[in-house]
């Protein structure tokens, strides 16, 4: 059950002490940089708790969540353009390269020894979301990013009619960033709704349409392989709804969870002046895993070849959209190169 507003009073009004005070409201859109709207550090954490999401990953996933951290202690690789072997991260990354853009010349990848297949497994004991507060719709609301980190992404598996083919290669990479965005009301603190994430878009959900844990506690679902995040439990298609041929997106309840109001960190809120300090690998703007090119497609074009005839014309238009990551291995960015860091969460 959906309940009221975080017990704090209004973030909208300023320090008031005596008569003789000045008392700071924030208008409809707060143009002032001091953004009196904006919640304090501990107002933030009791947000978090009261609200925080549980994540509920599918009961078939082999590619759970990590911390960062746990990543790099366990053997994640540094690699540079033209040099053959890669340097050790340090558990906070201090030892990333910083800032800059993302210009191809460094990736990290997987250890390169029998911690492997280890590693790229996850672990779940040591999960936790990476919190981004900012202001948005002018400092009326408060958008609570929270970014989920996985070692690996899994391959794909293709919905055609009754068939299902997995694939081994086709989607996976070396490191996966996910996230949701909870937007709250500066002027009631109330949960007004939760953007979900997946495959570069996403969709806004109402609060009053989530579903809940523990009063006021949404849950998020994780789908099995690539991680997007839904609302409701279900098999979502990244494709054709109307002749049922799609990558297939399967997301449910399973024993496999992240509770985000207790395991949390957060790495960044750029409207408080020296409130928090953003960890060493969030300046790290490269990508998270190695770039590798295979030519998947010609794999797609014999499978399409045994489909029935019903059902391969929607098949072969499905394959010229799929995007370039289905065709190779291309590890992402960290959150702070994601276009929605900075501004607006994406509509």
């Amino acid at each position: 059950m959906w309940e009221k507003g975080v017990s704090l009073g209004t973030f909208f009004c300023g320090p008031y002490e005596s008569s003789r005070d000045e008392l700071s409201i924030a208008c409809l859109k707060n143009l002032e940089p001091s953004l009196h709207a904006m919640p304090n550090i501990d107002q933030i954490h009791a947000l978090i708790k009261h609200y925080g999401p549980t994540v509920f990953f599918h009961p078939s996933e082999i590619y759970l969540p990590s911390s960062v951290s746990w990543f790099f202690k366990n053997g994640a690789m540094l690699y540079r353009q033209g040099e053959p072997t890669g340097q050790v991260i340090d558990s906070e990354g201090s030892n990333l390269p910083n800032g800059g853009r993302n210009d191809g010349e460094y990736w990290i990848d997987l250890p390169n020894d029998d911690q492997r297949s280890y590693v790229k497994r996850g672990n779940m004991e040591s999960a936790e979301l990476y919190i981004h507060v900012k202001p948005a719709l002018g400092g009326t609301f408060t958008d609570i990013a929270m970014w989920v980190f996985c070692p690996f992404n899994g391959p794909a598996t293709l919905k055609a009619g009754m068939m299902n083919i997995s694939f081994s290669k086709i989607g996976r990479h070396v490191g996966d960033w996910e996230h949701f965005t909870l937007r709250v009301s500066n002027f009631s603190g109330e949960l007004w709704s939760i953007y979900f994430s997946r495959h570069s878009g996403g969709e806004w959900v109402d609060a009053c349409n989530l579903e809940y844990i523990e009063g006021n506690k949404a849950i998020i679902y994780s789908s099995k392989s690539g991680h997007a995040s839904f609302p409701h439990p279900g098999n979502y298609l990244q494709g054709s709804q109307k002749f049922g041929v799609g990558i297939r997106n399967d997301a449910m309840q399973s024993s496999f969870y992240v509770e985000s109001s207790t395991k949390y960190q957060i790495v960044a809120a750029e409207y408080l002046s020296g409130g928090v300090v953003e960890p060493p690998w969030l300046q790290y703007m490269r990508e998270w895993g190695p770039k590798i090119v295979y030519d998947s497609r010609k794999e797609l074009e014999k499978m399409v070849s045994i489909l029935p005839n019903t059902i391969r014309c929607s098949v072969e238009n499905l394959i010229k959209k799929i995007p370039i990551e289905l065709s190779g291995e291309e590890g992402p960015t960290g959150p702070k190169e994601k276009n929605n860091w900075v501004g607006d969460e994406r509509g």
